[in-house]
């Protein structure tokens, strides 16, 4: 009989107190591997949402809150820029040339707890969302320029809202964590993105002469300001508006304006909101996302967001900069507090495979006494006491490992509602494969004590007092 089949007969012979020590092993591995799977999905879906675009360029304030804000829509944009700074980017002199694609970005409205964006077609039809992957759309198609209303969804906002291509809804001002008033202008829904794991499944996108046109209609009703104030800070909308601006029908629009998204006046359907444009000076920007021509010198590239930064008055970041800082200033630091838990949770299931195994040696000192007197060797006792303990931590930490993947699928609902991060519960990581040699050392290290009792057993003594 094999050593490996001696100590799991041993095992056998003390079922339930086995049973309950490689459970509470099981747990402590359990917690281990979801803050491990949890974190590493956590980090590639916010490494991801980064991808597609090089810089974000925005009004001065928090670099950290204009990506969060609009990238993974979470939290509230600092304020809001002139639409001119998107001009310059696209038909200026000094920056055109570098970039290769720019998509304006407008917030401040809500539908159903779900983030707004007004912005242009070229957000799905020329930026990746992953490199080498494009947007696909599960329904429809992409909005098009010449229609200002016309919206998309993203896979989970269009989940959570019932929503499909074909149905139609009204934004609601303010930000996800404000309540506003309901907007008079409806929106048809021509497309649902395919999902992409990334925060645009929890996002609505309109075009964004369509949002423009939305907040005019709203300020003129409201005795205020014709001028959109999309997002942030209204009041810095407000200061560059003027209540009786004149405004520019689209045949005067200046060059360039196709490309920058401007659009020509709706159809019927909408004839209530009908406006002529907004000329450029009356529109505000939460953001621009930038696509750095790929021709760029490696010199000029690292300069540009400088460069863009002092030459228009905003901030250029780097998001992928940004969320380094965010994985590793904060977020790493919170998952290894977790981690250290985790494992203290692991050493004490292990100190109770020590104590069970230990306690149970004043009545094996007869069996081990037996076993002694076949011919079995002191280390041979002690080699099958240390495999016990081996069998009992691999055998706790395989069930902690189903469990903790069980908790990772339980919780990814939550993190996705709350975050718009998909967790896979079925993807596992590679610093996984560190807790089968961690716990082999810890079952080695804990099974010692009693092996060095079973080692030292007197095999006279043991004989003649056992009945």
């Amino acid at each position: 009989m094999s050593l490996w089949k001696i100590a799991w007969r041993s095992i056998q012979q003390r079922s339930l107190a086995s049973a309950l020590t490689a459970f509470s092993m099981s747990l402590g591995v359990a917690l281990v591997v979801a803050v491990i799977v949890i974190h590493g999905v956590i980090e590639q879906s916010f490494r991801r949402g980064a991808q597609g675009y090089d810089l974000i360029v925005g009004p001065k304030g928090s670099p950290l809150e204009l990506v969060l804000a609009t990238v993974y829509h979470l939290g509230t944009a600092s304020g809001t820029m002139p639409y001119s700074v998107y001009d310059e980017l696209v038909n200026g002199t000094d920056f055109a040339a570098d970039v290769d694609v720019a998509v304006p970005l407008c917030m401040g409205d809500t539908f159903k707890g779900f983030r707004v964006i007004g912005t242009i077609p070229d957000i799905f039809d020329r930026v990746e969302y992953l490199d080498g992957r494009k947007y696909q759309f599960a329904e429809g198609r992409n909005f098009r320029s010449e229609a200002p209303f016309e919206a998309v969804f993203g896979a989970m906002a269009a989940r959570k809202t019932g929503l499909k291509a074909g149905g139609k809804f009204a934004p609601v001002h303010g930000s996800l964590a404000e309540s506003g008033q309901e907007h008079r202008a409806q929106f048809d829904v021509v497309g649902v993105l395919a999902p992409t794991g990334t925060p645009n499944d929890r996002a609505v996108f309109v075009n964004i002469e369509g949002f423009y046109r939305m907040h005019a209609a709203g300020h003129e009703d409201a005795g205020q300001d014709a001028a959109a104030a999309p997002a942030g800070k209204h009041e810095e909308g407000k200061a560059e508006a003027k209540p009786d601006a004149k405004k520019e029908p689209a045949e005067d629009a200046k060059p360039g304006a196709a490309k920058k998204g401007a659009l020509a006046s709706g159809g019927d359907a909408h004839a209530a909101h009908d406006h002529d444009e907004l000329s450029d000076e009356h529109k505000r920007l939460t953001a621009v996302l930038v696509g750095v021509n790929p021709n760029v010198t490696a010199i000029r590239r690292v300069a540009l967001p400088k460069l863009i930064a002092k030459g228009l008055d905003v901030q250029a970041v780097a998001p992928s900069e940004q969320i380094d800082r965010l994985l590793v200033g904060i977020v790493g630091n919170i998952q290894l507090i977790l981690l250290i838990l985790a494992v203290m949770i692991v050493i004490v299931a292990g100190i109770g495979i020590m104590v069970s195994i230990y306690n149970s040696m004043s009545d094996r000192r007869h069996e081990i006494a037996v076993i002694r007197a076949l011919g079995a060797r002191r280390a041979t006792v002690m080699v099958v006491v240390l495999l016990e303990s081996i069998l009992l931590a691999l055998g706790g930490g395989a069930i902690g490992l189903l469990l903790g993947h069980g908790l990772t699928g339980v919780l990814a609902p939550l993190i996705a509602d709350q975050t718009g991060v998909s967790v896979n519960p079925l993807q596992f990581q590679l610093s996984e494969l560190i807790l089968i040699p961690g716990l082999i050392v810890l079952a080695s290290t804990v099974g010692y004590l009693p092996a060095v009792v079973a080692y030292r057993t007197d095999v006279a003594q043991s004989l003649i007092s056992s009945p």
